[in-house]
């Protein structure tokens, strides 16, 4: 298969803002990159790709190996949707779709299958975290709260064979302070986060 992957990367200012109570604007902001940092880094022997629609996000895409593709005022379904037409019409014959806040991405590049739709949902079993599918029966984005369910439908809609994957690293994103409490993430938190609980540096203060 000749793969992509697509990353949906808002602007960085502005992520993150269900954290407010335990983050301030600028934890946020740096945590949002990254995160993003490390989802781009497990995708760098793969063609990549960012929808964005901030000019800061799209040089700091270019500058990780990422072309940036501009999609402004077009909201998240839109741009994903954008961005699958855009690569797609480079001769792309399958997608991976991430979203940019996976604290554990290593085994993204891995869930593309031949003819086959891939869903990988959040911890809750209600968003959709990584779908994957062949370009020539995409998958209308449709993110938002049970999009995971929705997305499955379409694939079946459109005659894919679905794949679950449960992952349950790809499963974790971070957009609550519930979130920052998961085991698994004792070993990544970064340093820099003295109000997240789970962080052994904390305990050190």
């Amino acid at each position: 298969m000749n793969v992509a992957v697509l990353v949906p990367v808002k602007a960085f200012a502005q992520a993150k803002q269900r954290l407010a109570d335990v983050l301030s604007p600028a934890e946020r902001r740096r945590l949002a990159q990254t995160l993003a940092e490390g989802v781009l880094a497990v995708a760098r022997d793969v063609p990549l790709f960012v929808v964005c629609d901030d000019e800061e996000v799209r040089e700091w895409s270019e500058r990780h190996g990422a072309q940036a593709l501009w999609t402004a005022e077009l909201g998240l379904n839109g741009a994903v949707d954008d961005g699958v037409r855009s690569i797609a019409a480079q001769g792309f014959d399958h997608i991976i779709v991430s979203h940019a806040d996976l604290p554990l991405p290593a085994s993204l590049t891995g869930i593309a299958r031949d003819g086959t739709a891939t869903f990988v949902p959040d911890v809750r079993r209600d968003g959709t975290n990584v779908m994957s599918f062949p370009l020539d029966r995409p998958v209308p984005a449709a993110y938002g709260s049970g999009s995971f369910d929705r997305h499955c439908d379409a694939a079946r809609a459109a005659g894919l064979r679905v794949e679950v994957r449960a992952d349950a690293r790809l499963a974790l994103d971070i957009d609550v302070a519930s979130d920052l409490t998961h085991p698994l993430l004792r070993e990544v938190l970064p340093t820099w986060l003295p109000t997240i609980p789970v962080n052994p540096f904390t305990q050190q203060r």
